[in-house]
């Protein structure tokens, strides 16, 4: 069985999954070639697929950042509140942007020197990073962009040459990614991280400082997911921390072939994985499928990608040993 499924490309399979759905959507769903719709569904694909670039990268090095939604949903709508107060929009975006970097510092640091699991470090920063932005920084749940934030709202609504502006960010977000790490000493430090920690440290790689790395970088793209999605519907919800995304964060990551083992994968992965997701869930949106059970399907897909990871990437005895999620 296993034999069988290491023949298999992931990437290909979800690949040729994800036409066969568009494909079948297409010819019997009503509306869902509606220009509208498409447009939702880019824009909707978008931000997660711009999440899912950040993700990526922790996941490559072994790791999982739950905390974030919750950074991209209180640093933006921090910085969005600034602004609406009279701050400059280049200081309150810097203000935001400071924000999600202490708290990728901050997870890097519990995982890479307290050498905590990333999956209860980041857990916990979440629920820190939504309870203390809440009690302290965010007014109410739900933060408004005004027009003091000028042309930065075509940063969600603008077109470039017909091309809905979310999905020029995901492109650019998701290019950088990719040539981060397969053409930077990070990224290949990454890599070997993901691949193999002991034998990454005996070899030279500062691996404290690699991870600490992937974290910070990851809440700095979680920063720009969110303030795209500002801009988009013109306001930020902070309870957006109280959802499910973040699961789908992860499903877009592990269904697309990116290897919870780590040291696999890449950011075309996420792209396959994103683009299934996303029309599976807006042709069931269209479907009047209820939301609960749009998570239980989801629940299930995740469940199997996690069974199929472990069938294609399986953990040996010495691998099992370091960074488990």
């Amino acid at each position: 069985m296993k034999a069988i499924f290491k023949s298999l490309n992931q990437e290909m399979v979800v690949f040729l999954l994800f036409v066969l759905i568009f494909v079948v959507f297409s010819v019997f769903l009503n509306g869902f070639l509606n220009t509208s719709n498409l447009v939702l569904l880019m824009q909707g694909v978008s931000v997660l697929g711009i999440l899912g670039a950040g993700m990526c990268i922790v996941v490559i090095g072994r790791g999982v950042d739950l905390s974030m939604v919750a950074t991209m949903a209180l640093s933006v709508a921090w910085a969005l509140q600034l602004n609406g107060e009279g701050m400059s929009l280049p200081l309150a975006l810097a203000i935001g942007i400071a924000g999600a970097l202490l708290v990728g510092l901050i997870n890097g640091l519990l995982i890479a020197y307290a050498e905590i699991p990333p999956l209860f470090a980041t857990l916990a920063s979440a629920a820190c990073v939504y309870g203390f932005g809440r009690f302290k920084l965010i007014h109410s749940d739900l933060v408004y962009v005004t027009p003091a934030v000028g042309s930065l709202v075509e940063l969600g609504q603008g077109r470039l040459f017909g091309i809905p502006m979310p999905v020029i960010v995901f492109g650019v977000v998701a290019a950088i990614v990719a040539l981060v790490l397969h053409f930077t000493k990070f990224g290949r430090f990454t890599y070997a991280v993901g691949d193999n920690y002991a034998t990454a440290r005996v070899t030279g790689v500062p691996v404290r400082h690699v991870l600490v790395g992937q974290y910070m970088l990851t809440s700095f793209i979680a920063f720009l997911a969110g303030l795209t999605q500002a801009m988009t519907v013109s306001s930020m919800n902070t309870r957006i921390s109280d959802t499910l995304l973040i699961y789908d964060v992860i499903l877009v990551v592990v269904l697309g072939g990116v290897g919870l083992a780590g040291g696999r994968g890449g950011v075309r992965n996420v792209v396959v994985g994103t683009l299934l997701i996303g029309t599976f869930l807006n042709g069931m949106t269209i479907m009047d499928v209820q939301y609960t059970m749009q998570n239980a399907i989801k629940s299930v897909i995740l469940l199997a990608a996690i069974m199929i990871d472990t069938l294609i990437n399986p953990r040996d005895e010495q691998t099992s040993q370091h960074g488990d999620i």
